[in-house]
């Protein structure tokens, strides 16, 4: 069996739902298909959501009616059987409605994840009810049903596919079966999500649980891009890259993927491809085991990103200084991505700000703080990156550009630089430059 997962504006329109039933279509293994809502619902969704918490009844009965406004218009341009069609616009109303009557209950977690999972259910749907149109019989299942993930960094697929085996036993042998993607229930057993974008994450957990043969990510970009060329000009797709090197470049900030998705398949050797609905005869990005040559291959960018400096002439040289830091970091479950000492000074960065006031408070004790927001993390990343001598030519921006941290060493497949926000496209441009213009990526020297 083969997992493709489609998302985003690879279900955004009728055209490209069309193109997805071509691509699904082609080729006789069977195939589990993983969606996301359609694009710009989810969206839509959160902002239901935060008009629950503000108590405007106005608001949500709105977005309710453009939400299936929208719904209905695509199943009336996909389906032209008058039955099918019937049933779709049925089964989207009782969705909506299971909306309606949420948002008169007290607003809670298990609520918020209700609602905004609501729009891979509607795509779903219609999207099996298409097919069935078209005459490729499928199963819809409800990924509620057997995506249990108590842990988000740590999934048990060997429960999710005694899970799955139990859903779809007793049903009728088919070549296809569609369920959601970001959706999951928790260790108590409520209805909660992989968080944004974590429908790539789906398609991995799932691809594990089932020993499948490969995943596949589909989206509208030619795979792995060697830079962010939505800043910078003249980039392209790479061929290979090896599980670590998607995983360093999904962390940093490359959009194409969940920073987590490769996780799950990696111990199974399970080979990831990303791929573009819109031009699919192109080969993408293959992401494996199989390491295919050292040295620079790409970079991204993290934005989002807060510095923390911590100053004492006293207490940063003394025996378990550092331990009494991360254990605070620790306490409040906030990550840390860089972190650079000094005689006198350790200085960090986290992305998740949510406990930041908490932690200041904590750390205030051990010396002089500062707070420094609105910087990004840009990441160099390929297989033995610090020892290929064009990476070096990265130290040339330090004539020019201001370079806040530089964390180089502490992998040999990642070197990665702190910038502020504002100057992040010129560092990428810059870099871009510096390292794959000047000095084209070649024989690793």
């Amino acid at each position: 069996m083969k997992v493709l997962k489609f998302g985003g504006t690879s279900v955004g329109s009728v055209a490209s739902i069309k193109n997805v039933k071509t691509i699904c279509c082609s080729g006789p293994e069977k195939k589990l298909l993983v969606l996301s809502a359609m694009s710009g619902v989810t969206n839509q969704l959160v902002s239901i959501t935060e008009s629950i918490k503000s108590g405007d009844v106005a608001g949500v009965a709105k977005v309710i009616d453009v939400l299936e406004t929208k719904h209905f218009e695509v199943t009336e341009k996909l389906i032209q059987d008058g039955l099918l069609q019937y049933e779709t616009k049925q089964e989207i109303s009782a969705i909506l409605a299971e909306l309606e009557t949420i948002t008169k209950l007290e607003y809670n977690e298990e609520g918020y994840s209700r609602v905004v999972t609501a729009g891979e259910r509607m795509l779903t749907c219609i999207f099996s009810k298409y097919l069935k149109s078209c005459g490729v019989e499928n199963h819809l299942l409800d990924a509620r049903d057997f995506m249990q993930v108590n842990n988000l960094e740590n999934p048990d697929t060997d429960l999710v596919n005694e899970n799955f085996k139990i859903k779809v036993s007793g049903l009728s042998d088919t070549d296809i079966y569609i369920t959601q993607g970001f959706v999951r229930r928790d260790e108590n057993n409520k209805i909660s999500t992989l968080k944004r974008g974590g429908s790539d994450y789906t398609a991995t957990i799932l691809g594990a649980a089932l020993n499948a043969e490969e995943v596949q990510i589909w989206t509208d970009i030619d795979g792995f891009h060697n830079n962010d060329p939505r800043y910078v000009e003249h980039t392209h797709p790479i061929a290979e890259l090896s599980f670590e090197e998607a995983a360093e470049l999904a962390y940093f900030g490359a959009k194409i993927l969940h920073p987590q998705t490769v996780s799950p398949v990696i111990h199974k050797n399970i080979p990831v491809y990303l791929k573009n609905t819109f031009t699919p005869h192109l080969p993408g990005t293959r992401i494996s085991g199989q390491s295919t040559g050292k040295g620079l291959k790409a970079i991204s960018a993290k934005d989002g990103i807060t510095a923390i400096k911590i100053k004492s002439n006293r207490m940063l040289m003394a025996h378990g200084f550092l331990r009494k830091i991360f254990e605070v970091f620790d306490r409040h479950q906030t990550a840390i991505d860089m972190i650079t000492t000094s005689e006198i000074a350790i200085s960090l960065t986290i992305d998740d700000n949510r406990n930041l006031d908490k932690i200041i408070e904590e750390i205030e004790d051990y010396g002089e703080i500062i707070v420094e927001r609105d910087h990004s993390i840009i990441c160099l990343v390929g297989e033995a990156v610090i020892e290929d001598k064009k990476a070096s030519r990265i130290f040339e921006l330090l004539h020019d550009t201001s370079i806040r941290m530089i964390s180089y060493g502490g992998s040999n497949n990642n070197i990665s630089l702190l910038v502020g926000t504002s100057n992040k496209i010129n560092v990428l441009q810059k870099l871009h430059q510096k390292v794959f213009v000047e000095t084209p990526v070649g024989e690793f020297v």
